[in-house]
């Protein structure tokens, strides 16, 4: 690996400490994509009765490319499913990529598909509780895809919350190919998502019937694309151009034009240009390095991304043999400015972000900052100014142009020497409670700091309940416990976000401790989540009990039960009855998933991915 840039001392550091703690781990892993790799087209290896197979579909002139042995094939492998907004405009891709391939004197094949669950349908439903382990279910579904050794190189098509993580934890274990991320876009701007949260609200309060809140939904979510706030899967287009992964300027670009058509194929032309089989030879296992990750980690902090992603990041990076923790998100957050404020960070949406400047920008001014690793592999050769550049369709050609100078909206997007913010937008809180993490970009100062009594909870349906007895009309601090990745597959609790949002607009001091997730979306309600060890590990949050005083200060990193120490230690572990969420939904089919899955800091992975 080169040597660490000329770049903000922090990141220097942290960066060094990563490579430090990784070494023998990502050795190993390097000699085994080392071992994998071949100057040939892979699939002169296989006999010519495993050929036959690989290629008694395809058109006659593809089989007479793939029979010379000479020409490069490349794999697609998509989320399609025309249900969900963001996957409906991958439908067609593939023929894109495979008359681009053909253009670059290349094959293409469908490879795969991965299944592709949306949150926000599953948000409060039992469905919810396979949301996070259908990552690895899309990364086990990669190497399947890719099983079959005849590919030389990789598209993967994928948009939403724990797809595109679990495509790049399943390409990391095909390291040996080149793999291009291909995104679809977002959806148009509809009803702005702080309208669409004021009714969420109201509903909370009974003030509005669901005819309205319906009404609400369905002008926000309205057309193909992704959901316009800046959520997990919104941060998972951010994180593939940041770190190389994605053409410059793709991130943004909505689904169904004519210059998001120009992407796809030019995408399906890259990936058939950089394999080993050419002289650019650009392999992910090597692309996704040490470095790599840091400037991930940095995407995050300066646009106050996704939280889901101290998960994710941690999960792709050790599938890479990288080991980080949260530790490096912490000391990075304490230097990195936050010079983007996308909802729920800020007022505007993702379109906004991307017409201010988007990724183009942020990628100059945070590399101008000392912010970045310049120095790394993308997609597109050596260095990540390349990313500093924007696309345009000029009479039908596709070209990239220098972003410009000045951010066209200072509301959403700024420079680097004015940001929103000095500091990045996320915190490690530790104590007697545990680690956890805390999402602050879009919480005021003032409510940064909430010392409160607990009233603790095993199902957030039991939360809902006591706010409409009226219960929690007083400060105080929701402990929702039992719902880490082994307990209950980890669900986001983004039910929750509009009942404390009117407790906290009542004047309250309120806050939510968990070992379960909340929304990438979720935002002005101080929550402490993915508290490791979770409960049903044995964690310390098995001990707290009703009344007792928690200290959340995101600002000084401090979760604390104000207990004795004596009666701390004595006190016993409480236990929760989760028979009714192992069955039903599908549920029991995912029971060696919970019991596999490492705690949250190590990216609640149930793959055994130990390098």
């Amino acid at each position: 690996m080169p040597a660490v840039s000329s770049v903000h001392p922090r990141l220097a550091e942290v960066t060094r400490r990563i490579v430090e703690r990784s070494r023998e781990s990502r050795d190993r892993y390097l000699a085994r994509l080392d071992a994998a790799a071949s100057k040939e087209p892979l699939r002169k290896g296989l006999a010519c009765t495993n050929l036959a197979h690989a290629w008694a579909a395809s058109p006659e002139k593809d089989k007479i490319m793939l029979r010379e042995m000479r020409r490069p094939n490349v794999a697609i492998v998509s989320s399609y499913n025309d249900m969900l907004s963001a996957h409906q405009p991958l439908e067609t891709y593939p023929a894109l990529i495979k008359q681009a391939a053909l253009e670059a004197g290349a094959t293409a094949q469908f490879a795969g598909g991965t299944p592709a669950m949306c949150d926000g349908v599953t948000q409060g439903q039992p469905g919810m509780e396979l949301s996070l382990f259908s990552r690895d279910v899309i990364a086990m579904s990669t190497a399947v895809a890719l099983s079959h050794n005849v590919f030389d190189a990789v598209t993967l098509l994928g948009v939403c919350d724990k797809i595109v993580p679990g495509l790049l934890i399943g390409v990391l274990q095909f390291g040996h190919l080149p793999a291009v991320f291909v995104p679809a876009g977002p959806m148009t701007s509809g009803l702005a998502n702080s309208e669409k949260a004021k009714v969420r609200q109201l509903f909370a309060e009974g003030k509005c019937d669901r005819n309205a809140l319906l009404q609400s939904e369905e002008q926000s979510y309205h057309g193909a694309g992704t959901c316009t706030f800046y959520g997990t899967a919104n941060s998972n287009q951010m994180l593939m151009e940041i770190m190389g992964l994605h053409l410059p300027g793709a991130a943004f670009v909505h689904p169904n034009t004519p210059l998001r058509d120009a992407l796809t194929a030019a995408a399906g032309r890259r990936a058939a240009q950089i394999t080993a089989v050419g002289d650019e030879y650009i392999p992910v296992g090597r692309l996704v390095d040490e470095k790599v990750i840091v400037n991930g980690i940095v995407g995050l902090l300066a646009t106050g991304g996704s939280t889901n992603h101290t998960m994710h990041l941690t999960a792709a990076a050790r599938a890479a043999g990288i080991i980080i923790d949260w530790s490096d998100f912490d000391d990075l957050s304490a230097v990195v400015p936050l010079i983007a404020k996308i909802y729920p960070n800020g007022t505007s949406d993702v379109n906004q972000f991307h017409a201010a400047g988007g990724m183009p920008f942020l990628t100059r001014e945070l590399i101008k900052g000392g912010f970045l690793h310049e120095d790394v592999h993308t997609i597109m050769g050596f260095g990540l100014s390349r990313y500093a550049k924007e696309p345009f369709l000029i009479d039908g050609e596709l070209v990239w142009r220098d972003a410009d100078a000045e951010s066209a909206d200072e509301s959403v997007l700024r420079r680097i020497e004015k940001p929103f913010s000095v500091d990045g937008g996320l915190r490690l809180l530790d104590g007697n409670l545990g680690r956890a993490v805390i999402k602050i970009s879009a919480v005021k100062a003032d409510h940064r700091l909430v010392e409160a009594p607990a009233m603790v909870f095993h199902d957030q349906d039991e939360v809902l309940d006591a706010f409409q007895r009226g219960e929690m009309e007083k400060d105080v601090i929701v402990v929702l416990r039992f719902q880490g990745p082994r307990a209950m597959g980890m669900p986001e609790l983004h039910k929750l976000t509009p009942v404390l949002g009117v407790l906290q607009d009542r004047g309250f001091k309120v806050a939510l401790v968990t070992d379960g997730r909340m929304s990438g979306a979720s935002g002005k309600v101080p929550s402490a989540i993915h508290i490791t060890p979770e409960a049903l590990a044995g964690g310390p949050l098995s001990k707290l009990r009703d009344g007792d005083i928690i200290r959340l200060d995101a600002e000084a990193g401090i979760l604390q039960a104000k207990v004795d120490s004596q009666v701390w230690a004595a006190r016993e572990r409480a236990e929760a009855d989760l028979s009714a969420h192992q069955h039903g939904m599908g549920r029991e089919l995912f029971a060696s998933f919970r019991q596999a899955a490492t705690g949250a800091e190590e990216g609640a992975l149930s793959l055994g991915l130990a390098h």
